[in-house]
C-alpha cells in the first residue's frame, strides 16, 4: 500500500498540514519540528506527488533557468550557483539528499536565439514553472523585447517568481519582473579603457561581441566614454577600430587579424571577453607580436583562467557566482528583492602582465 501524507504526519506526530508545509517550503516550520518530518519522510520512503501537488497549488516545484550557452563558463558559473541554490547545497557542494522545498532546476540552453527564448518561455509557463530566471543579456530589438515583457508578464500573473541576472528589467510590464540583476559593463568597459588611456595608449582596437546584444552595446559605450573624456576618437575612428564577432576564441584570432591589417600601429586591443582574448592573443603571437611589448591585451568577466593564461590576463572582474547565487535565493523567495526591483552588480578593474604601457621592452 502506497505511503501517505497521514502516515507521516502520525510518524512524525505533526498535522497533515504541517508536512504539506514541510514539503512545499512555502510556510516556515520550526528547525525541530522540519527535521522531524523529514525524517519520517525517510523511514516512511514517502514520495510527494509532484503533479498532483502542482495542479492543487499556483506553481510546480520546476525552476528554468535561461542562458545563451551553457558551455560558455560565464553562463555556466551563474547557471551552476543559481541550481545549488534550488537544491539547497552547502558551500562544499552537500546536499541532505530530501525533498523539503527545494525546487528541480532545468537549464535551457537558448544559443544566443530569440526565438528559441520565447519559445522556453513558453514551455515554462505551460509547466507553471515556480520561477524563471533569465540570465546574461539580450538581442538589441524592441519588437523581440515587448514579446519577452509580454511573456513574463503572463508567467508573472500565473505566479512565476521571475528574476534577471546580467540584464536589465523589460522597459516594457517593469512590475513581471521580481528582481532584476544587470551587470555594470558600462562602468567596466569605462575603467578599462581609462586604465589603457593612463599607460599611454592612444591607438585601441575593439573586438567587441555580437552587434545586436546590448551587453556589446553597453560596453562599446563604456569604453567610447573613456576616449571621448581623453578628447580621442570620432564616430568614423570607432568604425575603423572596432570588428565585431561571436563570443569565442576563433572569433577573437580572426578579428585580431582583421584589426591588424586596418590599423599595423595599434598599440592595445580590448577584447569582448578573455575567450575572446586568447584567440587575440594567439593571432599576435603568430603576426610575431609580443604582449604586452608590443601590444596590450584586456579581457572581460574574469573568468576562472584568465589569472593562467601566459601573459595573465587585465580584465573586468563581473562577480558571477555571487550573482548567481543571489538570483536563486531571489527566485526561492529565500531573500528580499531589492526595494526599486532593480540592484546593478558591480564591476571590478583587474590588472595583470597582458597590459603595459606602449613600446616598453
Amino acid at each position: 500500500m502506497a505511503v501517505t501524507l497521514s502516515d507521516v504526519a502520525n510518524r512524525a506526530n505533526v498535522s497533515p498540514a504541517t508536512v504539506s508545509r514541510v514539503l512545499n517550503g512555502n510556510y516556515p516550520v520550526a528547525a525541530a519540528t522540519r527535521e522531524r518530518v523529514l525524517r519520517a519522510v525517510d523511514e516512511l520512503d514517502y514520495v510527494l506527488n509532484g503533479p498532483a501537488s502542482s495542479l492543487a497549488a499556483a506553481t510546480s516545484d520546476l525552476v528554468g533557468i535561461l542562458v545563451n550557452d551553457i558551455a560558455d563558463p560565464f553562463f555556466g558559473i551563474m547557471a551552476s550557483a543559481a541550481q545549488s541554490e534550488m537544491v539547497g547545497l552547502d558551500a562544499d557542494g552537500n546536499g541532505t539528499g530530501r525533498a523539503g522545498g527545494e525546487k528541480l532546476a532545468v537549464v535551457c540552453n537558448t544559443g544566443g536565439s530569440p526565438d528559441r527564448e520565447l519559445t522556453y518561455l513558453t514551455l515554462l509557463q505551460r509547466q507553471r514553472a515556480a520561477a524563471v530566471l533569465l540570465t546574461g543579456d539580450t538581442v538589441d530589438d524592441p519588437a523581440h523585447s515587448a514579446a519577452v515583457a509580454a511573456k513574463l508578464a503572463r508567467l508573472a500573473e500565473g505566479g512565476t517568481r521571475v528574476v534577471l541576472c546580467g540584464r536589465p528589467s523589460p522597459a516594457a510590464h517593469p512590475d513581471a519582473v521580481l528582481a532584476a540583476l544587470p551587470f555594470d559593463n558600462r562602468g567596466g568597459a569605462r575603467a578599462l579603457t581609462a586604465h589603457l588611456l593612463e599607460l599611454g595608449h592612444r591607438r585601441i582596437g575593439q573586438v567587441a561581441g555580437p552587434a545586436e546584444r546590448t551587453t556589446t552595446r553597453h560596453r562599446l559605450e563604456g569604453h567610447r566614454q573613456a576616449l571621448a573624456a581623453a578628447g580621442l576618437g570620432d564616430a568614423e575612428d570607432h568604425e575603423r577600430l572596432t570588428v565585431h564577432g561571436s563570443y569565442d576564441r576563433l572569433s577573437g584570432y580572426r578579428a585580431a587579424r582583421e584589426l591588424l591589417a586596418r590599423e599595423p600601429d595599434l598599440t592595445a586591443i580590448v577584447a569582448a571577453n578573455d575567450t575572446v582574448a586568447l584567440g587575440v592573443c594567439a593571432a599576435l603571437r603568430e603576426a610575431g607580436l609580443r604582449i604586452p611589448e608590443d601590444v596590450s591585451v584586456a579581457g572581460f568577466d574574469d573568468l576562472p583562467f584568465s589569472a593562467d593564461a601566459v601573459p595573465a590576463l587585465t580584465t573586468v572582474r563581473l562577480p558571477l557566482q555571487e550573482a548567481g547565487a543571489r538570483a536563486g535565493r531571489l527566485a526561492l523567495g529565500r531573500e528580499e528583492p531589492p526595494a526599486s526591483g532593480v540592484a546593478e552588480v558591480g564591476a571590478e578593474l583587474v590588472v595583470r602582465a597582458s597590459t603595459a604601457a606602449p613600446g616598453r621592452d
